[in-house]
């Protein structure tokens, strides 16, 4: 690998270590808790104006990301997509500081806004995995950016560790809104050597958004859903997918609060916990990265599924914090892995020429939409049954859909060609 293509690998992984600061404190942890505890002041609704939030965000960029993926691909700007989604991100993400009490619906519409800019970005990111690995390293750079990410995770969790000692509350409110601000500026800050080592590789002449460019993205895309079928593996694997990247996004979104609420954890236990989940996740996603290359991500990805069981009829069953601690290092090392290797296995089965297009369905229209449905039977479920551990367990029902899915899926690395 010429030092060019290092550089090039080392900013797209850079970029994982900056993103997942937002996803870790504004999605994961720290504007979850600050939501409902502060800015709703503790009511019931809190959970339900999240949840609604984070599904609207979701929707939305399912629907748009095919497109723009699409549109990306026809410009050749792809670099110029990415910018503009990050630094959505992370201006709204900024704004976020100034949210306190009462402040429901701004928080919500400003929200929104940011996790449409991490997510969209995401689609545009993910595309160019294809472009700096080789088939035989496309296992371990995308383990290595996953391994990136949770130790940008880690960073930003030790950064902001003396703001949230006093607790997620409306007495320290202020310090709180700083932690939103710290993880504006570090996803900013490590984001840059991406822009500055990749080039777009323009195809067509014009701005990369524009009536003619959205009418041939819109054309390419009902195109790519009507040939789909054509590809049964790749169909099979975003089905399965769905299923069960809907349950981990699930267990994402809700640990936070399952553990505070069912396990009684303090904001101390849960920085703790959340930092040794990100460890855990980091050798996850190198150690599966390997192991991706060695057996292939259809394999990895079944063995990760079933740990991924095992996770939750343990959380299910923990009645003590030191049990759920275990549970959480276990998660971790399977959230990394599951999705390295999820990553790598679209990238084997995507064509080249259409490569940002396919990732739009990946992220977009399969990843965002399964966040919907996840976090609202999650909901349901516990809503009716007055338990969080019923919730969980429902959740074991999309890993073992996905899992069936997955073993159906062919192994083999393919090159296909949508034709015209």
């Amino acid at each position: 690998m010429s030092v060019t293509q290092k550089s090039k690998v080392f900013s797209w992984l850079l970029f994982d270590f900056a993103n997942t600061s937002f996803s870790v404190i504004m999605v994961t942890f720290v504007f979850p808790l600050y939501f409902k505890n502060v800015i709703c002041n503790g009511e019931p609704s809190g959970d339900a104006l999240w949840g609604f939030s984070v599904s609207l965000s979701m929707l939305l960029v399912a629907l748009i990301s095919p497109v723009l993926g699409a549109a990306a691909d026809y410009s050749g700007k792809r670099k110029r997509f990415l910018f503009v989604f990050t630094l959505i991100s992370v201006v709204a993400t900024a704004l976020l500081s100034f949210a306190g009490p009462g402040m429901a619906v701004t928080a919500i519409a400003l929200f929104i806004l940011a996790n449409i800019g991490f997510e969209g970005g995401l689609v545009f990111y993910d595309a160019y995995l294809k472009e700096i690995a080789t088939d035989k390293s496309v296992g371990r750079v995308s383990g290595y950016g996953f391994a990136m990410g949770y130790l940008g995770a880690l960073a930003i969790l030790l950064l902001t560790k003396p703001l949230l000692s006093k607790g997620i509350v409306l007495s320290n409110a202020p310090n709180v809104q700083l932690s939103f601000l710290a993880a504006s500026v570090f996803f900013a800050l490590f984001s840059v050597p991406i822009f500055l080592a990749l080039r777009d590789q323009q195809k067509k002449e014009g701005p990369a958004i524009s009536f003619a460019s959205l009418g041939s993205s819109i054309k390419e895309v009902k195109h790519t859903v009507r040939h789909i079928m054509n590809y049964p593996d790749l169909v099979r694997f975003l089905l399965a997918y769905f299923f069960y990247n809907d349950a981990i996004l699930t267990v994402i979104a809700f640990s936070s609060i399952y553990a505070q609420n069912t396990l009684g954890f303090t904001t101390g236990e849960l920085i703790v916990f959340f930092m040794l989940v990100q460890t855990t996740a980091i050798a996850g996603s190198i150690i599966f990265g390997f192991v991706t290359d060695k057996i292939g991500p259809k394999k990895t990805i079944v063995i990760t599924l079933l740990i991924w069981f095992v996770v939750v009829l343990a959380a299910i069953f923990a009645d003590r914090k030191e049990l759920f601690f275990y549970t959480g290092m276990l998660a971790g090392l399977s959230m990394g892995s599951s999705q390295a290797a999820s990553r790598s296995m679209m990238a084997r089965l995507t064509p080249r020429e259409h490569v940002t297009e396919f990732f739009g369905f990946y992220d977009g229209t399969f990843g965002k939409a399964s966040a919907i449905v996840g976090p609202l039977v999650f909901g349901v479920v516990s809503a009716q049954a007055g338990s969080q551990k019923a919730a969980l367990a429902s959740l074991l029902m999309f890993f073992t859909i996905g899992l069936l899915l997955m073993t159906r899926v062919r192994s083999v690395a393919s090159e296909y060609s949508v034709e015209k």
